[in-house]
């Protein structure tokens, strides 16, 4: 029996230490062409003559900077108004009571279903109306949408009503219930919001491709096509470039990996 269970101990370890072989070997691959001079994307594990000669390249001939801060003020704004919209949106329908109520939550609900090729030509004459054209505000908006809702709704369904009625019977008002008892208490869902929104906004290429004519206003994901060349392409540049977009997002997943399963796991319980 020590025998059988052994063999099925030793055996799950092999799958899941080939599934971690796996799911690193891109990553690992990415980082080694990245630090040489290739023009074939050929399986090359050397080690002799890495560099960091594509990433001085990109910083000095492609303006990865810039790039780089344009992403960044576009995700962080993208994660604060998205974070602020949402959670206000979800206090009320989730604490409020009014007309039309859950009608209302579905209608607004039934908006994701919708694919986000059908919504680019109707987006862009919006904000060229709005004249935000070529402005952080355009590429941010479109990313405040109902998913942040329904994820802080269902969050906030969890929390007892009593906690609030306790509160405002203690002389709080609707805006201090909400910024010193809601707030700090959906917090975890929020995290977890914040970790979507950044990911979506960091990695998002058609809607900047679309709605941005003025280069220096490119996000990384842009300036990561403009590493192919036409005739031939330095895949060492290219990847160097992906190592830099990449890194952002999995940091901010290390740092806030606790919070974010919390929110995820806290968002489907019902009170």
């Amino acid at each position: 029996m020590r025998k059988k269970s052994s063999f099925s101990t030793i055996f799950i370890a092999l799958i899941l230490l080939l599934l971690v072989v796996t799911a690193l070997f891109p990553f690992v691959y990415m980082l080694l062409t990245s630090l040489k001079q290739s023009y074939s994307l050929g399986l090359d594990f050397s080690l002799l003559g890495l560099n960091f000669k594509n990433y001085n390249t990109v910083f000095k001939n492609f303006d990865f900077a810039r790039y780089f801060m344009n992403s960044a003020i576009v995700a962080m704004l993208a994660c604060f108004f998205n974070c602020l919209i949402s959670s206000l949106a979800a206090y009320g329908f989730a604490k409020k009571s009014f007309v039309g109520k859950e009608f209302i939550f579905w209608i607004y609900l039934a908006t994701l279903m919708i694919p986000s090729q059908v919504i680019l030509v109707p987006m862009t004459l919006i904000i060229r109306k709005l004249h935000i054209a070529n402005t952080y505000a355009a590429l941010f908006l479109p990313l405040v949408n109902a998913f942040g809702v329904f994820l802080i709704k269902q969050f906030l369904e969890s929390l007892p009503n009593d906690l609030l009625e306790a509160a405002r019977m203690d002389g709080c008002g609707e805006f201090s219930v909400f910024i010193r008892i809601v707030i700090p208490l959906i917090k975890p869902a929020l995290v977890s919001l914040t970790v979507f929104t950044f990911i979506t906004s960091w990695n998002s290429f058609i809607w900047p491709l679309i709605s941005i004519t003025n280069q220096n206003r490119n996000t990384l994901t842009l300036a990561l096509s403009s590493l192919q060349g036409n005739y031939a392409t330095n895949y060492g540049l290219v990847m160097a470039g992906a190592t830099l977009t990449f890194l952002p997002p999995f940091f901010l997943y290390l740092v806030l990996q606790k919070q974010f399963v919390e929110g995820i796991a806290l968002s489907g319980i019902k009170g």
